[in-house]
């Protein structure tokens, strides 16, 4: 195996079920130590049970595998913390997380109680937060982390009736996107995975034939991927059904209006011009924007 994870301890939320098991599973087949978090509630956040998680961990440990079991909630920092500090404990050093964990509320947002928009935030969103602020400054100190959180298309494309869930995964890539500019110098890597697969989360979404090739085993070759030391940063995986791709946002090279043109008219006149995709790029920061229109607006002075 070219990629191994020999000596290394990783955390995998939500890994009682579903990708977040199969993740946990493929790090310990491949030598890991790994942390089993599962809170163990529904699909909708209801309810806890330790039965998941445990019965991941007796897998790894049949293997021959380490693993211990934890039911943090995410959403709940303290939790989270003492996941970490008992992962500490045990092995001395925290490698990998994989954000992994969420729910689900789905209504059309007409519909939708802002509490179910709130928990689904609080899930993905603080979730993602928590976890990597219990694990960051031990990966700072050992200059060494691989971070993956899970975004999804409905959160970069849109899907009907999830608003929590696309707010929550768009955000997570706007935290991914600054973590990887403060954690690039401590050999930090934060990369995101979009996967599409056939699980509880998507069980009665999907038909079986469909479901049937949409396997947690072929998004989770991509997560490893993601955490390996060879892993990129910066980098937006989608994966599903033996498929692979790489997704990014890119802006048009736009146009500098003079300031007595600098007007909502112009602007809609000008508009097939600043849409023009020809020298549209990804950028590498938010400050590169404000140096493009910067450069432009120089380059007319001098004009």
């Amino acid at each position: 195996m070219s990629i191994n994870f020999e000596g290394r301890v990783a955390i995998v939320t939500g890994a009682g079920n579903g990708l977040g098991r199969s993740h946990a599973l493929a790090l310990a087949a491949r030598g890991a130590k790994v942390v089993v978090n599962d809170l163990g509630g529904a699909r909708d956040g209801t309810g806890a049970s330790s039965a998941a998680a445990l019965e991941v961990v007796s897998l790894i440990e049949a293997a021959g595998g380490q693993a211990i079991a934890h039911g943090a909630n995410v959403a709940v920092y303290d939790e989270v913390a003492d996941m970490v500090a008992q992962a500490m404990a045990k092995w001395g050093r925290v490698d990998i997380l994989i954000n992994n964990a969420g729910i689900l509320r789905d209504k059309s947002f007409s519909k939708m109680d802002l509490a179910d928009f709130r928990l689904v935030m609080d899930v993905h969103l603080m979730g993602s937060v928590n976890c990597t602020k219990a694990v960051w400054d031990i990966m700072r100190e050992q200059n060494y982390g691989r971070i993956v959180m899970t975004t999804s298309s409905s959160g970069m494309y849109g899907n009907f009736g999830q608003s929590n869930y696309g707010a929550a995964k768009m955000a997570v890539l706007g935290f991914m996107n600054t973590l990887v500019r403060e954690g690039g110098k401590n050999n930090i890597h934060v990369n995101a995975l979009a996967p599409t697969a056939g699980t509880r989360m998507t069980e009665d979404l999907l038909p079986a034939p469909v479901l049937a090739v949409m396997t947690p085993e072929s998004v989770t070759a991509g997560a490893l991927v993601l955490c390996a030391e060879s892993a990129p940063t910066r980098t937006i995986l989608c994966a599903g059904a033996g498929g692979y791709a790489k997704a990014s946002m890119y802006e048009t090279d736009g146009i500098f209006l003079p300031v007595e043109q600098q007007n909502p008219d112009e602007i809609v006149a000008n508009w097939d011009a600043l849409s023009d995709s020809s020298n549209q790029q990804a950028l590498e920061s938010g400050g590169k924007q404000t140096e493009k229109f910067v450069m432009k607006a120089m380059a007319a002075l001098k004009a």
